[in-house]
């Protein structure tokens, strides 16, 4: 998979590597901590639509370059633009991103380090997982420079408590990695030099498995969580049905009862 990326400094702003089925996708805006200006997020979005149409990705990991995950919207960016049409704008493109992660049929995990604050704790939110360092930290800070987190509030409050996201949204208050665990923003917590270690198994294990109940699985569940409960079994039952009509059912079930290793065929 070759990007096509641009920036207006000599680094990409956003850098793509393919590996094994991962597609790891680094923010690298390392001396704005990686801060969602209106060129990368362009170029995430555009990245992610690729990626979606590619079979041969699996899994893609989002990365932050340097000593932070993401410190969410670009401040100084914002300040430089101020009419309505831009900021407007802006949020429906971050808005339209966030949306996207969870339409794709790869699962995205999160590998966070440092800290994510705002658009960038809300780019957490909204991946499928996340895998956490311990040095890692989380806020919606928007509150302590006169901004309501509103958008982020929305992948926040889908992820925790309502009463705990409140208390991160009206404070603006840090939580440490393991606190994002316990409140189920994170999937994981290792030691910083683990990190990577602690992705690739996750990777390893979504990779192991069959690629279509993957991508029909991570598309049922979205749709599931917007409707009432008698319509989320209707679509969970249908789903399931479809399923077991695959052959990649029939191979797992087969391989399961004669006790061998499934041999996916990815239909």
């Amino acid at each position: 998979m070759r990007a096509k990326l641009s920036s207006a400094v000599d680094q990409p702003a956003l850098l793509m590597r393919q590996s094994g089925g991962v597609v790891t996708l680094t923010l690298n805006r390392p001396a704005q901590f990686n801060s969602l200006s209106q060129a990368l997020l362009g170029e995430l979005q555009a990245a992610i639509d690729a990626i979606a149409v590619d079979e041969s990705a699996r899994v893609i990991v989002i990365a932050g370059a340097g000593k932070a995950f993401c410190a969410g919207h670009d401040l100084k960016e914002m300040r430089a633009n101020p009419t309505m049409d831009f900021q407007q704008s802006l949020f429906e493109q971050c808005s339209r991103m966030m949306i996207r992660l969870t339409e794709i049929p790869q699962p995205v995990i999160a590998r966070v380090h440092g800290i994510a604050t705002a658009a960038g704790c809300q780019l957490v939110a909204m991946c499928d997982l996340a895998v956490a360092s311990e040095s890692a930290r989380f806020a919606v800070s928007g509150i302590n420079v006169g901004l309501f987190c509103s958008t982020p509030s929305v992948g926040l409050a889908r992820n925790i408590g309502r009463k705990q996201a409140m208390e991160m949204l009206l404070t603006g208050d840090f939580i440490d990695a393991h606190t994002a665990l316990e409140r189920g923003l994170v999937n994981r917590v290792v030691s910083d030099d683990q990190l990577d270690a602690e992705v690739k198994r996750l990777t390893d294990a979504i990779i192991s498995k069959s690629p279509i109940a993957v991508k029909s699985g991570k598309q049922m569940f979205y749709r599931q969580l917007e409707l009432g409960l008698a319509e989320a079994y209707d679509l969970a039952s249908e789903v399931i049905a479809c399923d077991m009509m695959t052959e990649d059912a029939q191979e797992g079930i087969d391989a399961f009862i004669e006790k061998r290793p499934p041999r996916w065929r990815g239909r």
